[in-house]
């Protein structure tokens, strides 16, 4: 996991404590996701008696983790090393797997002293 402080990424058009020098552009990060069948039978059993479904909640952090990194690579291939505007989509894609994608503008930003 990269902390804030080598990879600074807002939602923000701008990084509290960072002043932004340079815009590389615009990056993403995609993954999709499928529930394996045991995951599916057991979210569909507890679905039938109400509550969080752990399984699913489970994939969908694993998921948006996987599409930030995939983010943050794209951004450092354009030699950012900050990313600002970031925002995530998510879209069911045949009721069985989950797209995730997130996106933002890569920015070269320096920390203010």
């Amino acid at each position: 996991m990269v902390s804030v402080d080598e990879f600074p990424i807002s939602t923000a058009n701008d990084i509290p404590g960072f002043r932004i020098i340079e815009t590389k552009g615009f990056v993403y990060g995609l993954t999709v996701r499928s529930r394996g069948f045991g995951g599916q039978v057991a979210a569909g059993l507890r679905s039938l008696v109400g509550g969080e479904i752990k399984e699913y909640v489970s994939m969908m952090e694993k998921t948006r983790s996987d599409a930030l990194d995939n983010m943050m690579q794209h951004a450092r291939e354009l030699g950012a090393n900050a990313v600002i505007a970031a925002r995530y989509d998510s879209n069911e894609i045949s009721g069985e797997m989950q797209e995730i994608l997130v996106y933002g503008t890569a920015v070269v930003a320096e920390k203010i002293e």
